[in-house]
């Protein structure tokens, strides 16, 4: 079996991580004892590329219970988690090509390689497995049969490239789910993001002016815990009804050029470009603590920064001190990339079990599918979504009412009124 890991010993230790997280994916769980006896997914041959985490482990081996033959790379160079990598290759006989830290051309040479298992399906988070598939390896898209996007930002691109008219295979929304965005983006990403930021930097949250850039819902889960920390938050954005929002929800809303003469700490949500460019950097305070958490490190004009960086040097680990131009120093974390999985653990495995249980049902939902999907991206089905939600409800042991027959015949109706 081939792969590419950073130490194949790591594996008792990353063992445990993974039934550490898998104490907490009961929904997950539930899925996958079904799969093992279904096979559901049997014959299918699988390439994801993900943030390689003890969760996503837990989905690689919910989806090989089912019958899948799985391939997995990294979706981001600074989010493997080494040890799960190795578990995954000498425990469960899974294809990993995943190393923390590794340089972009062998990022995309792992992308390449789970490509070269010739997938049926894809999985995705932040497009890229798609969009060099398309690019580069055109010649294997005629055997996909469909996949599945993660990500705020994969979505962006994967429906830009189906309103192009370039997009070649199905693709399925796992992120547009509510049992997905809901909760991942907003509890999962507000926590974990100021989990990396204090392991990175050790410093206090409470009484810093604190600016979250983007108030989707990655940027609301965000700004709740960070004002949950005594923080005073700061949103910025170019949406006037999420503006509006997050006035209404107590923050401080204001242009990014005003928030960088303001800010102690900056955070960008948004997947989008240079959210935070070179004439922001130029007017921050001294000492500033810059990081991002969308999926890709393009939010920061890193590019802009440097140009105007007089000296630079790691002053702790994932941070990176820069002196620029006018004597101020800008602490950029983890290299722009995603802090909370670049200098901590990522999503909690209880939010990150709905998300993954979507992706494992939309899997089987293509593979099960009797009508063509044409070439575009879907919704999760929302019979998945509400499963999931009342799988999750009784793994918690919340119950709640169901419709009497009197009233599901009141909402079906127009004729009775007061």
């Amino acid at each position: 079996m081939d792969f590419d890991v950073k130490d194949i010993k790591l594996a008792a230790e990353g063992a445990l991580r993974i039934e550490w997280a898998n104490q907490t994916m009961n929904v997950l769980n539930r899925i996958k004892e079904r799969f093992e006896r279904e096979k559901p997914l049997k014959g299918a041959r699988l390439s994801a590329c993900l943030h390689v985490t003890t969760e996503t482990a837990s989905l690689m081996q919910t989806l090989k219970a089912g019958g899948a033959e799985v391939f997995l790379c990294a979706s981001n160079p600074l989010s493997t988690q080494d040890d799960v990598a190795a578990s995954l290759v000498e425990n469960d006989q899974i294809p990993v090509f995943a190393i923390k830290g590794e340089d972009n051309d062998t990022y995309y040479k792992h992308l390449n390689s789970v490509l070269d298992a010739k997938p049926l399906y894809t999985m995705d988070d932040g497009a890229d497995l798609v969009s060099t598939l398309h690019a580069e390896r055109s010649e294997l898209i005629s055997g996909v049969s469909g996949g599945t996007e993660e990500t705020t930002t994969g979505i962006i691109r994967l429906k830009s490239m189906a309103a192009d008219g370039v997009l070649k295979y199905p693709i399925i929304a796992v992120n547009d789910a509510r049992t997905k965005h809901l909760f991942d983006n907003r509890y999962g990403t507000g926590q974990s993001t100021i989990d990396g930021i204090i392991r990175a930097t050790n410093r206090l949250i409470a009484g810093s002016s604190f600016v979250v850039c983007g108030y989707g819902w990655c940027g609301r889960g965000l700004a709740m815990r960070a004002r949950g920390m005594g923080g005073n938050v700061i949103v910025t954005e170019v949406d006037s009804v999420a503006a509006l929002e997050a006035v209404m929800d107590g923050f401080t809303v204001m242009p990014i050029m005003e928030a960088a003469r303001t800010g102690d700490i900056f955070c960008t949500v948004t997947g989008n470009i240079n959210v935070i460019s070179k004439e922001h950097f130029q007017e921050m305070k001294d000492g500033v603590i810059v990081s991002n958490s969308g999926h890709f490190n393009v939010e920061l004009d890193l590019k802009g920064l440097k140009s105007i960086t007089k000296s630079s040097r790691v002053i702790r680990p994932f941070v990176e001190e820069h002196v620029i131009e006018n004597g101020r120093r800008i602490n950029v974390l983890g290299e722009g990339r995603l802090i909370n999985l670049a200098a901590a653990e990522g999503h909690p495995s209880s939010v990150m079990d709905m998300s993954f249980a979507n992706q494992a049902l939309s899997i089987e939902y293509m593979i099960k599918n009797e009508i063509p999907l044409e070439n575009t991206v879907y919704p999760v089905p929302e019979e998945i979504d509400l499963k999931i939600s009342e799988e999750k409800l009784a793994a918690m042991g919340v119950a709640i009412d169901t419709l009497t027959a009197e009233q599901k015949k009141y909402l079906e109706s127009w004729d009775i009124g007061t």
